[in-house]
């Protein structure tokens, strides 16, 4: 894993040291509540429904266990012991006093974190696929070229305030894992005819109020130009985006207005005063940063050791979660292993400062020391040798981070909704449970296979609900909850906007609507199809009939 440099720890003391100034003079009323918002939204604190929401950067999602342990600490001691991940691999404390997020964000810094460019108009914390680097349909590694984005992006002057947030994502497996489609830009894996990896440019996807599919703007992106071109399209988007209107100002609606074909012209041309110029990458500046993400020291091991071939034999509960929460690694004898932040009754993605320190305990004896945060909101142990998988699985049942439902209708994205965010328009965690509580039986979730259910509180769609399989979006109604249903989302390779199937639910009709499309699948589906298959086979108006048969 990357460790910070001089650079880096300066960088970011000096930060702490002027937050904490910015904030004495706010408190004593030397700031207005107008001069000091865009000071405390640069160091990724907002104020939320109930109290201040501290937002810190996960780069890439990755954290060396006494990160997470530093984590724990501060859940304990500035928190009520819990904190939350999000889709963008952070993790956001809920309940922090304001005059204590200085003593917070020093206390991060002294184990190489901080909540810089969290927050803001400018780019956010690149993302990757959580088995980077282990997965076995990786073409090259992407993380060496995360941080490389990470550091190019971070203080930039000329994109500190571009006309709106920025978000990108970067995929180095065949299968897209990190939602490239959805993003602002996304770069994923790509081979010329010479069979060189690169990478595909994506630019202009996203979600919220207007969802949209990103646009190839050039199939192949050798590695070297990766920064000059980056800063091409930025600088376009800095010249063109609006800034007369924050619902028009992000790059999506930019590329819809030039065309595809008229975007990707204007940043070729500005690629041509970039391309081959001082931010080029040289071959010693990628092996740099390659040496920092390098094989820890894997053994030579067999696949499938006694050790875990007797326990999958004789223990039918180890065997489920074996299927669902552990997944092959590029090297035998080890797998990778999703830990469960989707227990029935959890709010999707919390974690308590208990689950935290056990978690870096196991990073540390089952594996490198070394976890990711997914993008659907769990914890990835990415190298546990096979013969400590059962042991593994016993000590996580009992820290409730083994259920085996990842995949699964139950293991649903979702944002903190109404409970916490001053932006949402309804709450997410009592539906997101409800639905939990109604598909409880693992038979019957194994039997519906894998479903992506993703939950957001209001348009800003952090809870990425148009890319679900099933969408929930909260909406209001004449100050009342209410909750609309969409079907045929996916992200991957297939990425696809889900579509709205009718008129909202009440908060207690939504696990009703759920079984009646879960009815319509079963009965519908052929020849094993998953859920998405035999959506896109049939089209939503079956279920559509059958979720609003009462009405008719």
């Amino acid at each position: 894993m990357y460790r910070y440099d001089e650079v880096d720890h300066r960088l970011v003391r000096e930060r702490v040291v002027q937050f904490r100034d910015q904030t004495r003079r706010f408190l004593a009323g030397e700031l207005s509540e107008d001069e000091f918002r865009p000071l405390r939204l640069m160091n990724g604190l907002y104020i939320q429904r109930h109290a201040p929401m501290l937002r810190v950067a996960i780069p890439y999602g990755h954290l060396r266990s006494e990160q997470l342990r530093k984590l724990a600490d501060i859940a304990r001691r500035y928190d009520k012991g819990y904190g939350h991940f999000t889709t963008r691999q952070n993790i956001q404390f809920n309940w922090p006093a304001l005059e204590s997020v200085p003593d917070i964000l020093e206390e991060l810094s002294t184990v190489e974190m901080h909540a810089i460019q969290t927050s803001g108009n400018c780019v956010r914390n690149t993302t990757t696929d959580a088995f980077a680097g282990v997965a076995d349909d990786e073409l090259f590694d992407p993380r060496p070229y995360c941080e490389i984005i990470r550091q190019w992006s971070t203080m930039h002057p000329e994109f500190t305030f571009l006309p709106r947030k920025f978000k990108i994502a970067v995929s180095g497996s065949v299968e897209d894992r990190a939602a490239t489609m959805v993003h602002d830009i996304g770069l994923h894996v790509s081979r010329n005819e010479a069979g060189e990896a690169g990478f595909k440019v994506i630019v202009g996807g996203g979600l919220g109020r207007t969802p949209m599919v990103g646009e190839v703007i050039r199939e192949f992106l050798p590695r070297q130009h990766l920064l000059t071109y980056l800063d091409a399209v930025l600088r376009v988007y800095n010249r063109f985006g609006r800034r007369d209107n924050k619902y028009k100002a992000r790059i999506k609606i930019l590329v819809k207005a030039l065309t595809r074909e008229g975007f990707a012209a204007k940043v070729e041309d500005e690629w041509r005063h970039l391309k081959d110029g001082p931010a080029t990458l040289r071959d010693e500046d990628v092996v740099h940063y390659a040496s920092f993400f390098g094989d820890p020291a894997y053994k030579m091991l067999a696949d499938d050791p006694a050790e875990l071939s007797g326990p999958l034999a004789e223990d039918k509960a180890f065997a489920r979660w074996f299927e669902r929460n552990t997944r092959g690694h590029r090297l035998s004898g080890y797998r990778s292993v999703v830990l469960s932040l989707k227990e029935t009754g959890a709010p999707p993605g919390d974690i308590s400062a208990e689950q935290m320190e056990a978690a870096a305990d196991w990073a540390d004896r089952f594996g490198f020391g070394e976890l990711r945060v997914a993008h659907e909101q769990n914890l990835v142990l990415p190298d546990v040798e096979q013969k400590d998988l059962y042991t593994l699985w016993l000590e996580a049942r009992q820290l409730r981070m083994a259920t085996p439902n990842i995949g699964l209708l139950t293991d649903i994205i979702s944002c903190p909704g109404g409970d916490f965010c001053s932006l949402a328009n309804a709450r997410s965690i009592p539906v997101a449970n409800a639905i939990q509580k109604t598909f409880d039986d693992l038979d019957y979730l194994y039997d519906l296979g894998d479903i992506a259910c993703n939950f957001s509180g209001c348009m800003n769609a952090c809870g990425h609900h148009h890319i679900g399989n099933i969408g929930i979006l909260g909406v209001d109604k004449n100050g009342e909850e209410w909750y609309q249903i969409t079907l045929g989302g996916s992200q991957g390779s297939d990425t696809a906007i889900g579509k709205v199937i009718g008129p909202s639910f009440a908060q207690a009709d939504v696990p009703v609507a759920f079984s009646k499309i879960m009815q319509v699948y079963i009965e519908r589906r052929q020849n094993g199809e998953r859920f998405i298959e035999t959506l896109r086979r049939l089209g939503a108006e079956p279920f559509k009939e059958r979720v609003y048969a009462p009405v008719h």
